[in-house]
């Protein structure tokens, strides 16, 4: 009987415990995943890149990036141009729209780009600002095509709309009516988180 009881503990002690069974177990491969917590980085001003005496032909750039779901990859352009080593060369970046999307809100300039009964749609760079009296009761994000959807409640009928917008970020706005509240379909131009604000007229949605 002694025997017996001191096999079984020794068993016991010698299995391997998890901490937490909701987390992947030593030699399994973690799930990847999008998080929404986004790190505050310096915008891309300019980089400069110095050539060694002997070059005389630039072949091809290559830029690796960090993709949103926090993936690494490569994008290649090929040029096939001379250049003068003496010459650094310079990586920057120049938007229409930089000079007035970093500033506050209030100072934005924006441009109304679709009406509707109860909101009206307006957009300056990488902000949309929504002017409704209505709350909104729920808001996410979709794919394929990258749209912003929000529902704001409220219990009436509305006419739906379409609103396509050119050389915009918002590509496209679509409201229609539902069961006690009606839906704002934003369509992007790309691939983008975003964060809402709550305003004194409606809401604001900045693109990240």
């Amino acid at each position: 009987m002694i025997k017996v009881f001191t096999l079984t503990v020794f068993l016991l002690l010698s299995l391997e415990s998890r901490e937490n069974p909701f987390f992947p177990s030593v030699g399994e491969k973690d799930i990847p995943y999008t998080s929404n917590q986004v790190k505050t980085i310096p915008s891309l001003k300019r980089a400069t890149i110095e050539l060694p005496p002997q070059a005389r032909v630039l072949q091809k750039v290559t830029i690796e990036y960090k993709s949103l779901d926090g993936s690494v990859e490569k994008k290649t352009i090929v040029l096939n141009n001379s250049v003068d080593w003496h010459l650094p060369i310079f990586i920057s970046q120049n938007y229409s729209v930089s000079s007035t999307s970093h500033k506050k809100t209030k100072n934005l300039k924006f441009k109304k780009v679709a009406t509707s009964k109860y909101c009206s749609f307006f957009t300056s760079g990488k902000t949309l600002k929504i002017v409704t009296k209505d709350k909104i009761i729920r808001n996410f994000l979709l794919v394929e095509p990258h749209r912003i959807v929000v529902d704001f409640k409220r219990d009436a009928s509305i006419k739906s709309l379409i609103k396509n917008n050119k050389n915009n970020l918002f590509t496209k706005v679509r409201v229609g009516n539902h069961n006690g509240y009606y839906r704002a379909v934003i369509e992007l131009d790309g691939y983008y988180r975003y964060k809402v604000k709550k305003v004194s007229n409606g809401y604001v949605f900045t693109l990240r």
